[in-house]
Protein backbone atom coordinates (compact mmCIF):
# COMPACT_ATOMS: atom_id res chain seq x y z
CA UNK A 1 0.00 0.00 0.00
CA UNK A 2 2.79 2.42 0.95
CA UNK A 3 4.58 1.72 -2.32
CA UNK A 4 1.42 2.46 -4.30
CA UNK A 5 1.00 5.76 -2.47
CA UNK A 6 4.61 6.71 -3.16
CA UNK A 7 4.26 5.82 -6.84
CA UNK A 8 1.01 7.78 -7.07
CA UNK A 9 2.63 10.82 -5.47
CA UNK A 10 5.61 10.49 -7.80
CA UNK A 11 3.37 10.30 -10.86
CA UNK A 12 1.40 13.28 -9.59
CA UNK A 13 4.59 15.28 -9.10
CA UNK A 14 5.88 14.35 -12.55
CA UNK A 15 2.53 15.26 -14.06
CA UNK A 16 2.62 18.60 -12.30
CA UNK A 17 6.13 19.33 -13.55
CA UNK A 18 5.08 18.31 -17.05
CA UNK A 19 2.10 20.66 -16.90
CA UNK A 20 4.36 23.48 -15.69
CA UNK A 21 6.73 22.74 -18.55
CA UNK A 22 3.95 22.88 -21.14
CA UNK A 23 2.58 26.11 -19.73
CA UNK A 24 6.07 27.60 -19.52
CA UNK A 25 6.82 26.66 -23.13
CA UNK A 26 3.55 28.24 -24.28
CA UNK A 27 4.27 31.42 -22.33
CA UNK A 28 7.86 31.51 -23.59
CA UNK A 29 6.98 31.60 -27.28
CA UNK A 30 3.59 33.30 -27.41
CA UNK A 31 3.16 36.65 -29.11
CA UNK A 32 3.77 39.54 -26.74
CA UNK A 33 1.63 42.57 -26.03
CA UNK A 34 3.40 45.65 -27.44
CA UNK A 35 4.60 48.54 -25.33
CA UNK A 36 2.77 51.86 -25.53
CA UNK A 37 3.09 53.16 -29.06
CA UNK A 38 5.47 56.01 -29.75
CA UNK A 39 6.78 57.76 -32.85
CA UNK A 40 10.07 59.37 -33.89
CA UNK A 41 7.97 62.48 -34.42
CA UNK A 42 7.65 62.65 -30.62
CA UNK A 43 11.36 63.50 -30.59
CA UNK A 44 11.21 65.82 -33.58
CA UNK A 45 13.00 63.27 -35.78
CA UNK A 46 12.43 62.78 -39.51
CA UNK A 47 11.46 59.21 -40.35
CA UNK A 48 9.96 56.80 -42.84
CA UNK A 49 7.63 53.95 -41.96
CA UNK A 50 9.18 50.89 -43.57
CA UNK A 51 8.22 47.26 -44.16
CA UNK A 52 10.41 44.43 -45.38
CA UNK A 53 10.44 40.63 -45.21
CA UNK A 54 12.45 38.54 -42.85
CA UNK A 55 14.73 36.11 -44.65
CA UNK A 56 12.04 33.46 -44.12
CA UNK A 57 9.24 35.69 -45.38
CA UNK A 58 7.55 37.18 -42.29
CA UNK A 59 6.61 40.83 -42.83
CA UNK A 60 8.43 43.15 -40.44
CA UNK A 61 7.62 46.80 -39.83
CA UNK A 62 9.65 49.64 -38.43
CA UNK A 63 11.13 53.10 -38.94
CA UNK A 64 14.09 54.37 -40.91
CA UNK A 65 15.37 57.54 -39.26
CA UNK A 66 17.88 59.32 -41.54
CA UNK A 67 20.69 61.58 -40.40
CA UNK A 68 22.05 64.43 -42.53
CA UNK A 69 25.39 63.44 -44.08
CA UNK A 70 25.32 60.03 -42.37
CA UNK A 71 28.56 58.34 -41.43
CA UNK A 72 26.91 54.89 -41.05
CA UNK A 73 23.67 53.16 -40.08
CA UNK A 74 22.88 51.45 -36.79
CA UNK A 75 20.14 48.82 -36.53
CA UNK A 76 18.35 48.71 -33.19
CA UNK A 77 17.33 45.26 -31.91
CA UNK A 78 14.79 45.48 -29.09
CA UNK A 79 14.24 43.20 -26.12
CA UNK A 80 11.60 40.56 -25.54
CA UNK A 81 8.05 41.06 -24.19
CA UNK A 82 7.31 44.42 -25.78
CA UNK A 83 8.17 46.32 -28.93
CA UNK A 84 10.69 48.74 -30.39
CA UNK A 85 8.93 51.84 -29.05
CA UNK A 86 10.80 52.38 -25.73
CA UNK A 87 14.19 52.33 -27.46
CA UNK A 88 13.32 55.52 -29.32
CA UNK A 89 14.78 57.38 -26.35
CA UNK A 90 18.30 56.60 -27.59
CA UNK A 91 17.79 57.59 -31.22
CA UNK A 92 18.40 61.36 -30.79
CA UNK A 93 21.96 60.58 -29.61
CA UNK A 94 22.67 58.66 -32.80
CA UNK A 95 20.93 61.18 -35.03
CA UNK A 96 22.97 64.06 -33.55
CA UNK A 97 26.16 62.03 -34.05
CA UNK A 98 25.50 61.39 -37.74
CA UNK A 99 24.04 57.89 -37.72
CA UNK A 100 20.98 56.70 -39.58
CA UNK A 101 18.92 54.39 -37.39
CA UNK A 102 16.75 51.48 -38.53
CA UNK A 103 14.30 50.23 -35.91
CA UNK A 104 11.90 47.35 -36.38
CA UNK A 105 9.79 44.94 -34.36
CA UNK A 106 10.93 41.34 -34.27
CA UNK A 107 8.42 38.67 -35.30
CA UNK A 108 5.71 38.12 -32.74
CA UNK A 109 6.14 41.67 -31.45
CA UNK A 110 4.55 45.06 -32.02
CA UNK A 111 3.63 45.94 -35.60
CA UNK A 112 5.36 42.96 -37.23
CA UNK A 113 3.85 39.67 -38.30
CA UNK A 114 4.35 36.26 -36.80
CA UNK A 115 2.58 34.39 -34.02
CA UNK A 116 5.56 33.20 -32.02
CA UNK A 117 8.95 34.28 -30.75
CA UNK A 118 11.93 31.96 -30.60
CA UNK A 119 14.39 33.72 -28.29
CA UNK A 120 16.96 34.25 -31.01
CA UNK A 121 16.66 31.24 -33.29
CA UNK A 122 14.40 32.66 -35.98
CA UNK A 123 14.92 36.30 -35.01
CA UNK A 124 18.28 36.02 -36.75
CA UNK A 125 16.29 35.79 -39.97
CA UNK A 126 14.62 39.07 -39.00
CA UNK A 127 17.91 40.91 -38.51
CA UNK A 128 19.25 39.46 -41.77
CA UNK A 129 16.09 40.73 -43.47
CA UNK A 130 16.81 44.18 -42.03
CA UNK A 131 20.35 44.04 -43.44
CA UNK A 132 18.96 43.00 -46.83
CA UNK A 133 16.60 45.98 -46.72
CA UNK A 134 19.43 48.40 -45.94
CA UNK A 135 21.57 46.99 -48.73
CA UNK A 136 18.67 47.44 -51.13
CA UNK A 137 18.93 51.15 -50.26
CA UNK A 138 22.67 51.14 -50.99
CA UNK A 139 23.64 51.09 -47.31
CA UNK A 140 26.57 48.83 -46.48
CA UNK A 141 28.21 50.27 -43.35
CA UNK A 142 26.09 48.86 -40.52
CA UNK A 143 26.31 48.49 -36.77
CA UNK A 144 23.93 46.59 -34.47
CA UNK A 145 22.71 47.95 -31.13
CA UNK A 146 21.03 45.13 -29.23
CA UNK A 147 19.08 45.27 -25.99
CA UNK A 148 18.63 42.06 -23.94
CA UNK A 149 17.22 39.52 -26.45
CA UNK A 150 18.26 41.94 -29.20
CA UNK A 151 21.84 41.79 -27.93
CA UNK A 152 21.79 38.02 -28.18
CA UNK A 153 20.35 38.21 -31.70
CA UNK A 154 22.99 40.73 -32.77
CA UNK A 155 25.81 38.52 -31.46
CA UNK A 156 24.54 35.43 -33.26
CA UNK A 157 23.68 37.20 -36.52
CA UNK A 158 26.92 39.13 -37.01
CA UNK A 159 28.85 35.94 -37.89
CA UNK A 160 26.35 35.40 -40.73
CA UNK A 161 26.59 38.90 -42.23
CA UNK A 162 29.79 40.71 -43.14
CA UNK A 163 27.74 43.92 -43.43
CA UNK A 164 27.58 44.14 -39.63
CA UNK A 165 30.82 45.91 -38.69
CA UNK A 166 30.27 46.45 -34.96
CA UNK A 167 27.97 45.03 -32.28
CA UNK A 168 26.86 46.44 -28.94
CA UNK A 169 25.06 43.99 -26.65
CA UNK A 170 23.37 45.57 -23.63
CA UNK A 171 22.18 42.80 -21.33
CA UNK A 172 22.35 40.02 -23.91
CA UNK A 173 22.30 36.48 -22.54
CA UNK A 174 24.87 33.76 -23.20
CA UNK A 175 22.44 30.81 -23.08
CA UNK A 176 18.68 30.96 -23.41
CA UNK A 177 18.18 28.19 -20.86
CA UNK A 178 20.08 30.08 -18.18
CA UNK A 179 18.13 33.26 -18.96
CA UNK A 180 14.87 31.33 -18.46
CA UNK A 181 16.23 29.81 -15.27
CA UNK A 182 17.09 33.28 -13.98
CA UNK A 183 13.60 34.48 -14.80
CA UNK A 184 12.01 31.59 -12.91
CA UNK A 185 14.16 32.24 -9.85
CA UNK A 186 13.51 35.96 -9.85
CA UNK A 187 9.80 36.06 -10.63
CA UNK A 188 8.59 33.03 -8.72
CA UNK A 189 11.22 32.76 -5.96
CA UNK A 190 11.81 29.09 -6.68
CA UNK A 191 14.90 27.31 -5.37
CA UNK A 192 15.75 23.89 -6.76
CA UNK A 193 13.10 23.69 -9.50
CA UNK A 194 14.26 26.43 -11.96
CA UNK A 195 17.22 24.42 -13.25
CA UNK A 196 15.42 21.26 -14.42
CA UNK A 197 12.22 23.16 -15.25
CA UNK A 198 14.08 25.57 -17.52
CA UNK A 199 15.58 22.63 -19.42
CA UNK A 200 12.12 21.13 -19.90
CA UNK A 201 10.58 24.45 -20.95
CA UNK A 202 13.28 25.20 -23.52
CA UNK A 203 13.07 21.70 -25.01
CA UNK A 204 9.28 21.77 -25.22
CA UNK A 205 9.35 25.25 -26.74
CA UNK A 206 11.85 24.08 -29.33
CA UNK A 207 9.64 21.09 -30.11
CA UNK A 208 6.67 23.41 -30.62
CA UNK A 209 8.71 25.63 -32.95
CA UNK A 210 10.51 22.84 -34.79
CA UNK A 211 14.00 23.91 -33.75
CA UNK A 212 16.64 23.59 -31.05
CA UNK A 213 16.63 26.90 -29.18
CA UNK A 214 20.09 26.28 -27.76
CA UNK A 215 21.53 26.30 -31.29
CA UNK A 216 21.24 30.09 -31.23
CA UNK A 217 22.97 30.55 -27.87
CA UNK A 218 25.42 33.46 -28.23
CA UNK A 219 28.04 31.42 -26.37
CA UNK A 220 28.22 29.22 -29.49
CA UNK A 221 28.62 32.11 -31.93
CA UNK A 222 30.40 34.98 -30.21
CA UNK A 223 33.89 33.78 -31.19
CA UNK A 224 32.95 34.19 -34.87
CA UNK A 225 32.20 37.92 -34.67
CA UNK A 226 35.89 38.82 -34.89
CA UNK A 227 37.46 40.67 -36.68
CA UNK A 228 34.37 42.86 -36.24
CA UNK A 229 34.19 44.71 -32.92
CA UNK A 230 32.04 43.75 -29.93
CA UNK A 231 31.05 45.75 -26.84
CA UNK A 232 29.33 43.84 -24.04
CA UNK A 233 27.46 45.92 -21.45
CA UNK A 234 26.15 44.25 -18.32
CA UNK A 235 24.65 45.10 -14.94
CA UNK A 236 26.40 43.53 -11.99
CA UNK A 237 23.04 43.09 -10.21
CA UNK A 238 21.24 41.55 -13.20
CA UNK A 239 18.83 39.01 -11.64
CA UNK A 240 18.29 37.13 -14.90
CA UNK A 241 21.73 36.84 -16.44
CA UNK A 242 24.75 36.16 -14.21
CA UNK A 243 27.74 38.46 -14.56
CA UNK A 244 29.80 35.31 -15.09
CA UNK A 245 27.91 34.75 -18.36
CA UNK A 246 28.87 38.21 -19.63
CA UNK A 247 32.48 37.49 -18.74
CA UNK A 248 32.27 34.12 -20.50
CA UNK A 249 31.02 35.78 -23.68
CA UNK A 250 33.86 38.29 -23.47
CA UNK A 251 36.44 35.55 -22.97
CA UNK A 252 35.17 33.57 -25.96
CA UNK A 253 35.02 36.60 -28.26
CA UNK A 254 37.96 37.52 -30.45
CA UNK A 255 39.53 40.95 -30.71
CA UNK A 256 38.57 43.74 -30.91
CA UNK A 257 36.28 43.52 -27.89
CA UNK A 258 35.27 45.50 -24.83
CA UNK A 259 33.48 44.59 -21.60
CA UNK A 260 31.76 47.13 -19.36
CA UNK A 261 30.17 45.85 -16.16
CA UNK A 262 28.46 48.33 -13.84
CA UNK A 263 28.28 46.72 -10.37
CA UNK A 264 25.22 48.59 -9.08
CA UNK A 265 23.04 48.12 -12.21
CA UNK A 266 20.33 45.52 -12.73
CA UNK A 267 19.11 44.12 -16.03
CA UNK A 268 19.31 46.87 -18.68
CA UNK A 269 19.85 49.54 -16.03
CA UNK A 270 23.33 50.64 -17.02
CA UNK A 271 21.99 53.60 -19.01
CA UNK A 272 19.91 54.61 -15.97
CA UNK A 273 22.78 54.32 -13.49
CA UNK A 274 25.45 55.88 -15.72
CA UNK A 275 23.57 57.89 -18.40
CA UNK A 276 26.39 60.15 -19.57
CA UNK A 277 29.01 57.43 -19.57
CA UNK A 278 26.63 55.08 -21.35
CA UNK A 279 26.10 57.56 -24.16
CA UNK A 280 29.82 58.30 -24.46
CA UNK A 281 30.86 54.67 -24.46
CA UNK A 282 28.26 53.48 -26.96
CA UNK A 283 28.71 56.33 -29.43
CA UNK A 284 32.48 56.26 -28.99
CA UNK A 285 32.50 52.56 -29.78
CA UNK A 286 30.55 53.02 -33.01
CA UNK A 287 32.69 56.05 -33.93
CA UNK A 288 35.82 53.90 -33.64
CA UNK A 289 34.60 50.88 -35.53
CA UNK A 290 32.14 52.22 -38.10
CA UNK A 291 33.86 55.50 -38.90
CA UNK A 292 34.04 56.85 -42.45
CA UNK A 293 30.83 58.00 -44.16
CA UNK A 294 27.88 56.15 -45.64
CA UNK A 295 29.12 57.02 -49.12
CA UNK A 296 32.31 55.07 -48.38
CA UNK A 297 31.37 51.38 -47.97
CA UNK A 298 34.82 50.54 -46.63
CA UNK A 299 36.63 47.23 -46.99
Amino acid sequence: MLLKIILALLLLALGGIGALGLYGAHYLIRRRRPDAQASPADYGLPFEEVAFPSRDGILLRGWFIPAPLPRATVVFCHGVMGSMDPDLQYVPWFHESGYNVLMFDFRGHGRSGGDHISWGTYERQDLLGAIDYLQSRGIHRVGAMGFSLGGAVAMTTAPQSSAIRAVVSDGGFAQVRKAIEGGLRTRYHLRWLPGPLSILIVRLAGWRLGCDLSEADPSRWVSQISPRALLIIHGGQDPYIPTADARRLYERAGEPKELWIVPEAGHREVDVRRPEEYRERVLGFFDRWLGGSEDDPGP
